[in-house]
């Protein structure tokens, strides 16, 4: 009787230091969240009762600035959209009024070819086509980084091994075996 109380015991108390534990960490995950915030200190203190004085004033609205989207990015309408479900594949195409568009086209087995596009910050339009099969994704576009070219040496040693294959290896001892 003795042991199964020993027991009870231990176990109440390790579910009491897992609870301590669980409440630490959800206390640090939402301090955690307060320093992130990039909202102001002060207006973190309006929603978060934080000021002593008795007539709060109602926080304001943010107008949050993101580098790389226009005002035209952030009111973009679809202007098109064609999704067509078929049993030997699909087709599927969008066009939004800030001059994003994409297309695609799939298969019953899985390839897809599509392109899409867009007009960068610097106004550059931006066009990348693809291939998604069996051999996997397959970017096409020029504002993609491309290698660098084989240096002169490399390229020789590539195309002596080339014509010099290795000689076969010789299976003698498993034969004899």
């Amino acid at each position: 009787m003795e042991s199964v109380r020993h027991q009870s015991m231990f176990a109440l108390n390790v579910l009491q230091s897992q609870s301590k534990m669980f409440k630490a960490l959800i206390f640090t995950a939402i301090v955690g969240i307060a320093f992130a915030s990039p909202l102001s200190p002060n207006l973190l203190k309006v929603i978060g009762g934080g000021s002593s004085s008795a007539n709060k004033v109602a926080p304001k609205v943010i107008d949050v600035v993101v580098p790389h989207v226009n005002n035209d990015d952030v009111h973009a309408e679809t202007v098109n959209r064609v999704d067509d479900v078929r049993a030997d594949g699909f087709s599927a195409i969008l066009e939004t009024s800030n001059h994003i568009s994409e297309s695609r086209n799939g298969d019953v087995h899985g390839n897809i070819h599509g392109d899409y596009g867009w007009i960068s910050p610097d106004g550059e339009v931006i066009q990348l086509t693809y291939v998604a099969n069996e051999n996997g994704y397959q970017p096409k576009g020029a504002h993609l980084p491309t290698s660098p070219p084989i240096p002169a040496a490399i390229q020789r040693s590539l195309e002596w091994i080339a014509a010099h294959p290795p000689a076969p290896e010789s299976h003698e001892e498993e034969d004899e075996e």
